[in-house]
């Protein structure tokens, strides 16, 4: 079984070992590869439009981490192709489906990409171009192989002309055009063959090569060469290209944390609501949750508090509730011995419960956001953890304002081990959990938009001045807002957030979704409503970058689902932008973050 990890640079050491296994690959399978291309791949990476293509590269890992395979798309947003540069198993690993399970994985980039199709060589199975015979057997493996993809040589060109006379085996140029049925027209050919010799080639294609094979292309629509290896099934089948889809990791055990009393607004009805509205939008694609060691938990919170929690779970009878009442001084030589009047201890308020139950829901909650920071890592750019309990109030000894575990900032951490993180807090309540823990770290920048603290819960926090502490210092951003706010007030707000996250630079962004700066929320006091949130999403996705969104807040069920549902309908469409309108290579961009909304 392998996973398909998306590597965006060279950053950590986790992805540098997986660069260097991919060119071990590239080196092994493409004896004939100038050393430099090899050499040069992590480069290319770190500048993934300076030769005009948008470099993309995917490994395949074992679940152990080992790099079984990798492929090298390019893309030129300019042209809307896709260039398949490499693709290829490590050696003794071709019969385990990785080249397939590559080749699946590019193609769907492709289609979210908004690809006319993706091109790539592939070397001749015609004895005339190629003399040796056991070559021309690998040759026809590779192209039955693309074959089965639906992906033919394209033929009446002069594409496979050598470069030098005489020359043996020149490849032959293979279109994918992704399942559509759409055929491919000359004048498109044409653009994309020329960009294809003149970037890709750039200093070994002279000029009136690229004139001769780009003049040779007379056909319209362009002809493609009939199924040779597989068997004709009728006219092709039309496959629209597919929206780009969100990883959809719910909590499902959620229910269990469930407080049966009358005014308590975090109730299991809030997952329901979401899940009403976003599913039948076909945005979304659900994946289960996996379980992942505490030693992720225990990076964030303090070791005493986990078990602390865990332990007054298991002495809870099932009905059970237990409140803070009492708060003692935080001196760890006289903790209380009641495991009840502890609760005071490691609690910042007095409504937040500890339950039977509490431990394992936000257990679970954990193992969600961790699953959908997984997807992230993989390659997608867009993921959602829908769970409950939230988790932003908590902090790494302390838990309140429903909170638990902090969901968000464990995912944070996480992501945090492949390059610098960025969280965007837009409760309408301050995500203390998040600047508390990350407050003398530089590597994660924290920004929360929210009700000011004289106000709004938790009080004692999200004040303007809080910008960090030691090497954090300046990584702690506080926009805290007045108690009537509308969507025009917010989205000024959003925007300086947005700002400061471009100035970052991060490599992810972790967007904590509260939903309660809703008009009519019960705990709180704005009237945002569901083109301002649709609008918000929009702005948030247009940064462009890899984004995880946790859920947090919001309580008013009757607009819960509708107000979600706005939001990542902006959120995917701003995102969908950004991927289709990178800025051609030599274009002013700052960092990943560049594309900020006016």
């Amino acid at each position: 079984m392998v996973r398909i990890r998306r590597i965006y640079d060279d950053v950590n050491e986790h992805d540098r070992q997986a660069i260097a296994a991919a060119q071990q690959i590239l080196r092994a399978q493409f004896p004939g590869v100038d050393e430099a291309v090899v050499s040069g791949l992590a480069a290319q990476l770190r500048d993934p439009l300076r030769s005009a293509f948008r470099s993309i590269l995917f490994v395949a890992e074992s679940l152990r981490g080992r790099v079984q395979g990798f492929a090298l798309l390019h893309h030129a947003p300019d042209l809307r192709f896709c260039y398949l540069d490499f693709i290829a198993a490590a050696t003794g690993g071709t019969g385990g489906g990785v080249g397939g399970a590559l080749y699946a994985r590019v193609r769907e980039e492709a289609r979210a990409l908004g690809c006319v199709g993706i091109f790539l060589e592939a070397l001749p199975d015609d004895p005339a171009l190629c003399p040796n015979p056991d070559v021309v057997r690998q040759n026809a493996a590779r192209l039955r192989f693309y074959e089965r993809f639906g992906a033919y040589p394209i033929v009446g060109t002069a594409y496979e002309t050598p470069l030098a006379p005489g020359g043996q085996c020149p490849p032959l140029l293979v279109f994918d055009d992704l399942g559509s049925g759409r055929p491919l027209r000359r004048d498109t050919a044409r653009r994309i063959v020329r960009a294809i010799l003149e970037r890709r080639y750039a200093g070994i294609c002279p000029p009136e090569y690229v004139e001769r094979v780009v003049d040779s292309i007379r056909d319209d629509p362009v002809r493609l060469r009939p199924p040779r290896y597989t068997r004709p099934r009728g006219e092709p089948v039309r496959v629209e290209p597919q929206p780009m889809r969100i990883p959809l990791v719910v909590n499902e055990g959620h229910a269990i944390h469930h407080v049966r009393e009358r005014g308590y607004v975090e109730a299991p009805v809030r997952i329901s609501a979401i899940l009403r509205e976003i599913e039948p939008t076909g945005l979304f694609e659900r994946i289960a949750p996996r379980h992942f060691g505490d030693d992720h938990i225990l990076a964030v919170h303090d070791a005493d508090f986990v078990r602390y929690l865990r332990r007054i779970g298991t002495e809870l009878a099932p009905d059970d509730l237990v409140y803070p009442y009492v708060f003692p001084i935080r001196n760890k030589a006289r903790l209380p011995e009641d495991l009840a009047i502890r609760s005071g201890y490691y609690c910042i308020d007095t409504f937040t419960p500890l339950s039977r139950s509490a431990f394992a829901a936000a257990r679970a909650a954990v193992d969600c956001a961790l699953t959908a920071a997984d997807a992230v890592l993989q390659g997608e750019w867009l993921a959602y953890a829908l769970v409950r309990p939230p988790g932003h109030h908590a902090e790494r000894r302390a838990f309140g304002g429903f909170c638990y575990f902090n969901s968000t900032a464990i995912a944070a951490h996480y992501l945090g081990r492949h390059g610098r993180v960025a969280i965007l807090d837009v409760d309408y309540h301050h995500g203390n959990g998040q600047q508390e823990i990350f407050y003398e770290r530089d590597d994660v920048l924290t920004v929360s938009i929210h009700g000011h603290p004289r106000f709004a819960y938790p009080y004692f926090a999200g004040f303007a001045d809080e910008t960090g502490a030691g090497r954090g210092v300046g990584f702690n951003l506080n926009l805290p807002q007045p108690e009537r706010l509308d969507g025009a007030g917010f989205r000024a707000a959003l925007l300086r957030a947005l700002r400061a996250v471009a100035d970052f630079d991060p490599r992810f962004l972790v967007v904590a979704l509260g939903l309660d700066p809703a008009r009519g929320d019960p705990t709180g006091t704005w009237a945002l409503r569901a083109e301002d949130f649709e609008r918000n999403g929009q702005m948030i996705g247009a940064t462009g970058l890899p984004i995880l969104v946790v859920q947090e807040g919001g309580y008013r069920t009757r607009s819960l689902g509708v107000n979600a549902r706005r939001f990542f309908a902006g959120l995917h469409a701003g995102a969908r932008t950004a991927r289709e309108n990178v800025e051609p290579a030599g274009a002013p961009r700052k960092g990943r973050a560049s594309r900020v909304p006016t």
